[in-house]
């Protein structure tokens, strides 16, 4: 049955919303966060090299940017006068993308104050879509905005989001990830809703383009922190994979993973999980849906929702490993890290046979092969640091002296500064400054062709040939940064269009390219 299930979604998504030469919603028009195309490998923002252009920004922002019809769209927050930790209200940007001239922006106001640069999301996280005529922005403070292609409004939503959404267009809809209980007044979402009952549940959500109206809402709750993204069964329907469980108490029950049809809403099975953490990415592969729960990688079964196969991704695996200045491979059993976080949230891609991901408690890249549910990690330097003249310096993981927490804790990196362009504090959360490996929401990895682009919140970005035989030094491409060390915080992911990268960060959106 599993050959009935499960068609490339390129060809039915990107003929919905336009050239496949465009990236026009968060995961790219195909929803997998992937081009056929090549980009750019090597590049330095510290160095000015290999860059196409660069726009200061005035305001921090996060979301990725969106490519359509030669221009990029994109949000920031709405500019401070002083050291801040809040914000509320945004700035919708739409920039030329061969010159990167403004050509217009939008206020897009806010109800409820969020963390500023949050490490898990900000009002600026989920980015815009846009259909070919309309362009619509999300203000997770309270808002969602339409626009047509000049900047005029269309429409305009009060509407809760969820911080990491990643709205999608399908069948004349903009379809994100809706919230109704609000964060208290210091930006948090606390746990009293833990219990709320189903009205006041997270759910997905689909909006008419046209109009803004609410065409439906799916029956099974969503986890605030998963990133949904639209698939295609052979049969004709359209859908979606989505989780329940995680931080922060959510309400939506039970925990586990449903398969959700994106005609109405409705749910086709659901897979319940104790202790699940719902925040990854989701796609299905041959009619297998690849998930981890805990310390296991699962093979879920598209059609029935049952379990097929289960291998553990912590014990006795495989590490390429970086000791004394040389590579060493050897096995590893990876500690616990508890609270069932087992890898950086949101870090996760399919690609190909692959599904790649990032450890919780090292800064090792790991796949696992599909196929053969085989496991693999790669060590990589936690952190770039680039000046003119200058030879390129890394810095590696520490061995944490207390192996009873060996998350990513005090390592010896260049710490971001959270400085915005004109020099402010903009920063709610601490964490933020840290190196954007274990309990951060991670910046999706996007792929270009051959490669794999893995950015890192302290702006490092590392380019993995993601189909390499063996994932080892010789799978890395380049290392790259986006900006000096400690000046270019970012949680956007890479997209693509016309042979160039595009970047979102603190500071500066980037196009890569020569």
């Amino acid at each position: 049955m599993r050959a009935l299930l499960v068609l490339s979604a390129f060809a039915w998504i990107s003929q919905a919303v336009g050239s496949a030469a465009d990236w026009p919603q968060g995961a790219g028009a195909s929803g997998d966060f992937a081009v056929s195309e090549p980009a750019p490998v090597t590049w330095s923002v510290a160095r000015d090299e290999h860059i196409a252009w660069k726009i200061t920004l005035p305001e921090t922002g996060q979301n990725t940017p969106l490519i359509s019809n030669g221009r990029v769209y994109f949000s920031t927050l709405k500019p401070v006068e002083a050291d801040s930790e809040l914000g509320q209200d945004l700035i919708a940007w739409c920039c030329d993308a061969k010159t990167g001239k403004v050509l217009w922006q939008r206020a897009i106001p806010g109800k409820y104050p969020l963390r500023l640069s949050g490490c898990f999301s900000d009002s600026s996280s989920p980015p815009a879509t846009c259909d070919g005529k309309r362009v619509v922005s999300v203000n997770t403070s309270g808002t969602v905005a339409a626009f047509d292609l000049e900047g005029n409004p269309l429409w305009s939503r009060e509407m809760l989001t969820a911080g990491r959404t990643l709205p999608f267009l399908h069948d004349g809809k903009v379809v994100l990830t809706r919230q109704i209980y609000p964060p208290d007044p210091d930006g948090n979402f606390p746990h009293k809703y833990a219990e709320s009952p189903k009205e006041r549940w997270t759910q997905l959500h689909a909006l008419d383009l046209e109009t803004g109206a609410d065409a439906w809402t799916s029956d099974c709750g969503v986890n605030m922190g998963c990133a949904i993204l639209p698939q295609k069964l052979e049969d004709g329907r359209a859908v979606a994979v989505v989780g329940r469980g995680g931080g922060h108490g959510p309400p939506e029950k039970p925990d586990g993973i449903s398969l959700v049809d994106l005609a109405d809403g409705s749910t086709i099975w659901t897979l319940p999980l104790e202790n699940f953490m719902a925040t990854m990415s989701y796609r299905i592969r041959d009619g297998i849906v690849p998930i981890f729960h805990e310390g296991e990688h699962l093979w879920v079964n598209a059609e029935s929702g049952e379990i097929e196969r289960r291998v553990s991704f912590l014990d006795d695996v495989t590490v390429r490993l970086w000791i004394g200045g040389h590579r060493v491979t050897r096995t590893e059993s990876i500690p616990d890290p508890g609270k069932h976080r087992m890898i950086t949230q949101t870090s996760n891609l399919l690609a190909g046979k692959w599904h790649y991901f990032r450890s919780y408690t090292r800064p090792w890249l790991g796949r696992v092969d599909l196929d053969s549910g085989a496991v693999e990690y790669l060590e990589l330097p936690l952190q770039l640091a680039r000046e003119t003249g200058q030879e390129d310096a890394y810095q590696w993981f520490i061995e944490p002296k207390d192996k009873k927490d060996p998350q990513l804790k005090d390592q010896a990196i260049v710490p971001n500064s959270m400085k915005n362009s004109r020099g402010f504090v903009v920063m709610g959360d601490k964490r933020s400054r840290g190196n954007g490996w274990g309990h951060v929401a991670a910046a999706t990895p996007s792929v270009a062709g051959d490669n794999l682009y893995v950015p890192v919140q302290n702006g490092t970005v590392y380019v993995i040939d993601w189909d390499a035989e063996t994932l080892d030094e010789s799978a890395i491409v380049a290392i790259n940064d986006l900006g000096p060390a400690g000046e270019a915080y970012t949680r956007a992911s890479f997209s693509f269009a016309n042979g160039k990268a595009f970047a979102h960060t603190i500071r500066d959106l980037i196009c890569i390219g020569d």
